[in-house]
């Protein structure tokens, strides 16, 4: 009986044993059923993907840069075939050997070869390292016929910026060079678009128009094996080319610029006194921006950087220089404006003046004699804007001065290096300087010295303004869409001269009543045309009639004819020893002469073009720079029929 009993027991234990292990299995059969069901078919897509991301691998290529065309369609910076050699670290066995018969093949020294190592460590392994980014055609040959014991090294043909035209644009368009972890921090186009060795913009237009020059990255999808490696190439996109961005300058004019300019540092500019056009902006001495493309040496650098001329620095929108006597049209004008004087007004010049003690020295030991304002202008005379500016004062010079764009930035935000220079008046003083104006500073003032500063630029703007009758200009250096031509704005200045006239008749509009007048594109800049008209006179004069400052530059001919100014800005004040032995320029120390300027605005009749001239340290406007001037504006004159042209067929195509 109780064997029955044992039986039954050992068998229901056995029983539930084998229940529990059979449950237990079908569960873990159930789960693992379940897991596959839900790997293959619920979950399929996710993991196919992650798959496909082990499988296949995208690598981006360096975007094509956008191109700089001047005004008629050369290329001023473009793109050329280049040849690199290229590694994938991780596709190669051996890479300590192949970097050995690398250095030899290729000539690296130490020091080149140290930085490949050091950009390897820095980049991740699947990631394509640049040897070298400009190979010769010599060493490219080379490297292809010892390519057999060189694996996984990849000569490619790539594509670099490249300036054709080397020193002539320098200023203007600035350079390009490898992006920084600065540029990468600060701009995140480039950080989207960044593959090693991107170039992107340094200084200039290109860095000004980096987000629409930089174009899109070319996409190649490779398989690879488990290690990585690439085994076929899947599919390749094309990337899209940046922006082509045009400019107003013309190529000729520029290099004629750079070309009068050569061994001196100084400045050019010319522009369109309708359009504002900039026709050429030329900066000296300059470098050349293909040195930087693929880093630039140590005596390279430091010939540019020892430069004692600066090559660095443009001087057309960053060098502040007295305007000296350029600036006396602006000074005549506001004392025309202001009533101060007529054309009649005239003082006696006796080659100095004394006041409060003070000793105000004209240019002309002996004087000038009985002066009004015309034969002023044409001798330059000192004595007659220090009278003129006493009885002026320089808040009202300044207003006038602001009106014709001088303590203002050209070109706006266009380049980030441009000065908006000083015009002084006694607020500035008080508060910059925490003392009161003084009457002597007043008349220093009248001839371009003391505080105020200019930048050529702003000189060629002023003098383009003077020269279109006093209308307001709008100056550019990328050419625009749609853009008004010189005589639909001759038009609309001429209507804003009509406005004038009506309101001085008494029969001023509403716009005007409500003090809207400012707001008129290519408003009028004058009270009285006749004003304007008697300073355009008087720089005439100053070129064009003996006597004249810059009458051995004139040029006869009225199809070239021009009137402009002379300046001489002081950049040390004059002893009396110094002014004893009255030494030429060449005796004096290069740092301590005399700047040179001219302003200019031509043909005189139907005047189109004005431009002003700088040269650092050159002594006489009237010796140094109005010669140039004479040279400049033949080729100017003789390039407007061709660039109107253009202009007209520009204007069919769109």
């Amino acid at each position: 009986m109780l064997g029955e009993n044992f039986g039954v027991k050992k068998n229901q234990t056995i029983n539930r044993r084998m229940f529990i292990i059979g449950a237990a299995k079908l569960i873990v059969f159930g789960g693992i059923i379940a897991r596959l069901f839900s790997l293959q078919i619920t979950e399929n897509k996710k993991y196919l993907t992650l798959s496909d991301k082990n499988r296949l691998r995208e690598w981006r290529l360096p975007p094509i840069r956008g191109e700089f065309l001047d005004y008629f369609g050369n290329i001023i910076a473009g793109n050329i075939k280049i040849y690199q050699l290229h590694v994938i670290p991780e596709e190669v066995e051996d890479f300590k050997y192949l970097m050995v018969r690398l250095k030899e093949i290729l000539n690296l020294n130490n020091s080149e070869f140290e930085k490949v190592i050091r950009k390897k460590n820095k980049q991740k392994p699947w990631e394509t390292l640049i040897i070298s980014k400009n190979l010769t055609w010599e060493q490219f040959t080379k490297v292809n016929y010892f390519l057999h014991d060189l694996v996984g090294a990849k000569p490619v043909l790539s594509v670099s910026r490249n300036y054709p035209f080397n020193d002539k644009y320098t200023h203007i368009l600035g350079y390009v060079s490898e992006a920084s972890a600065k540029d990468l921090l600060n701009n995140e186009v480039i950080k989207s678009k960044h593959v090693p060795g991107l170039k992107v913009g340094k200084t200039g237009l290109e860095k000004t128009f980096e987000n629409e020059l930089i174009g899109t990255n070319g996409i190649q999808r490779y398989e690879v094996n488990a290690y990585g490696k690439r085994i076929s190439q899947l599919d390749y996109t094309d990337g899209l080319n940046g922006k082509t961005i045009q400019l107003t300058v013309d190529t000729e004019i520029q290099k004629l610029c750079n070309k009068l300019l050569k061994d001196m540092a100084g400045s050019i500019s010319v522009m369109d006194i309708y359009t504002g056009e900039i026709v050429a902006m030329q900066s000296s001495p300059s470098f050349d921006p293909n040195l930087f493309l693929f880093g630039i040496n140590q005596d390279d650098w430091q010939l540019i950087r020892n430069n004692q001329l600066k090559p660095l620095v443009n001087k057309t929108l960053s060098g502040l220089y007295s305007p000296g006597s350029t600036y006396k049209p602006m000074v005549a004008l506001s004392a025309l404006e202001n009533g101060i004087i007529n054309e009649n007004f005239k003082v006696n010049c006796k080659g100095k003046i004394e006041m409060y003690g003070q000793t105000y020295h004209c240019w002309k030991k002996k004087g000038h004699g009985l002066v009004n304002l015309k034969s002023a202008m044409k001798q330059s005379c000192d004595t007659y804007f220090y009278e003129i500016a006493r009885k002026l004062g320089v808040d009202r010079l300044k207003k006038t001065s602001l009106k014709f764009g001088l303590g203002e930035k050209v070109l706006g935000e266009i380049f980030d290096i441009e000065k908006k220079g000083l015009i002084p008046d006694t607020k500035w003083k008080k508060n910059n300087l925490g003392k009161g104006w003084v009457i002597g500073e007043t008349l220093i003032t009248g001839i371009g010295q003391g505080y105020t500063q200019t930048t050529p630029l702003q000189l060629c703007q002023m003098t383009a303004q003077l020269a279109n009758g006093g209308f307001k200009i709008y100056p550019k250096i990328i050419v625009e869409e749609n853009i008004k031509t010189a005589e639909e704005i001759k038009l609309i200045m001429n209507k804003n001269a009509k406005n004038l006239d009506e309101k001085n008749n008494g029969l001023q509009d509403a716009s005007e009543l409500l003090g809207f007048s400012n707001q008129k594109e290519h408003n009028r800049l004058f009270k009285n045309s006749k004003n304007i008209k008697l300073v355009q006179e008087a720089m005439f004069a100053s070129t064009n009639e003996v006597r004249g400052t810059s009458y051995s530059s004139r040029i006869e001919d009225p199809k070239y004819q021009f009137a402009g100014k002379t300046g001489t800005s002081q950049v040390r004040r004059i002893t009396q020893v110094a002014r004893e032995l009255d030494l030429s320029t060449s005796q004096i120390p290069y740092n301590e002469r005399d700047h040179a300027l001219y302003i200019a605005f031509g043909p005189y009749k139907d005047p189109r073009y004005a431009l002003s001239i700088v040269v650092e340290h050159g002594g006489s406007g009237s010796s140094t720079a109005a010669p140039i001037a004479k040279k400049l504006f033949k080729l100017i004159v003789d390039r407007h029929e061709l660039r109107e042209q253009t202009r007209i067929q520009k204007a069919i195509k769109i």
